[in-house]
């Protein structure tokens, strides 16, 4: 057996610690709706006796559809996992129904071998990643998530870690600012930005998300900020990256998560952002042809075998109809991968 799960936070949604402020927030609060529900499960093909983790739980939305389809007398489980306290409790409330073979633990899905050796679990049937940040961290304004209003500077999914905004903004180079929110951001105006945080910081500490949005603002050209979308959007996507390592994260866990597939399950990853889209793109696209010999050679020798095929050869994306009731959907990208 591996390490116990004492480590880390169980299903129960009373038993997160009263001194999180996370904690104490209302179940009801953490409104967040499904995105893609329809094809993920369909992409899922999720069998009532398999395993299935469900590595960023969110409100339970896309889990409470996985364990309904679920038979536990036949050895159907869910793993359902994630970094915030606040989307453990709801999620362990959601599942209740479902408790007797659904196990809600605080963890990032970057820790799912641990989890799993820790619930003597070795290959499971499906796995789900809904990347990015929910509603409700967005919706909630002292997470600081929100350019919208003013709040401390946060952006911290796990309140357990000691990376947030506010020290990015205040502490990171000139230079450093600059390639987070280039790459990031991808917004063409980052020298500028990082310039003006910098000459802002000079005159005292960053500390909330207004001063931030209005240092951002006061750095694009206002010819461009009467057009487009939030001139302040890019910047703060780029530092929530980098406060999460969201793409670090994402890079280290893909091929490992494919590894523990059983034959025939399914791995569905959604995106919301063109780097982490490329970033599965690739690494499926790996996963399904790993042959390095060169072009010309007749025959492989390299010796490196697929392990699976990828099922999306385009992402899916949301319908018209799902954009209606949920514009946050807008940039949604669902890729699956299937194990041999």
């Amino acid at each position: 057996m591996g390490e116990s799960l004492d480590k880390f936070t169980e299903c129960s949604p009373d038993n997160l610690s009263e001194s999180n402020p996370a904690s104490s927030l209302k179940t009801e609060a953490f409104s967040h709706i499904p995105v893609l529900l329809k094809e993920v499960i369909e992409g899922l093909h999720i069998k009532k006796s398999g395993i299935y983790i469900d590595g960023t739980a969110g409100g339970g939305g896309h889990s409470s559809e996985i364990a309904k389809r679920l038979d536990g007398e036949k050895g159907g489980r869910l793993i359902a996992l994630d970094q915030d306290a606040a989307a453990v409790k709801a999620a362990g409330k959601r599942l209740e129904p479902y408790s007797s073979y659904c196990k809600v633990v605080r963890s990032n899905f970057s820790n799912y071998k641990a989890v799993l050796d820790s619930l003597e679990i070795d290959r499971v049937d499906g796995i789900l990643l809904d990347l990015g940040v929910s509603s409700y961290q967005l919706d909630t304004a002292e997470r600081g998530f929100s350019y919208m209003e003013d709040a401390p500077l946060d952006m911290r999914m796990d309140d357990r870690s000691s990376l947030t905004a506010c020290y990015v903004v205040n502490h990171y180079t000139e230079m450093e600012l600059y390639r987070i929110i280039r790459d990031y951001g991808e917004d063409r105006f980052a020298k500028n930005i990082a310039k003006h945080i910098c000459a802002a910081r000079a005159r005292g500490e960053i500390k909330t998300t207004g001063e931030l949005e209005e240092i951002v603002r006061n750095a694009i050209p206002a010819r461009v900020r009467k057009t487009g979308g939030h001139p302040a959007k890019r910047t703060f996507q780029a530092i929530r990256i980098e406060v999460n390592q969201e793409l670090t994260v994402l890079e280290q866990v893909l091929d490992g998560m494919i590894d523990i597939l059983n034959p025939g399950g399914r791995f569905a990853v959604i995106t919301f952002h063109s780097l982490e889209d490329r970033i599965v793109k690739e690494h499926f696209r790996k996963n399904e042809n790993p042959c390095i010999c060169p072009p010309n050679f007749p025959v492989c020798v390299c010796g490196r075998q697929s392990k699976g095929k990828v099922l999306t050869r385009k992402a899916i994306c949301p319908t018209e109809g799902e954009l209606t009731l949920n514009k946050r959907a807008k940039s949604a990208k669902l890729r699956i991968f299937e194990r041999v």
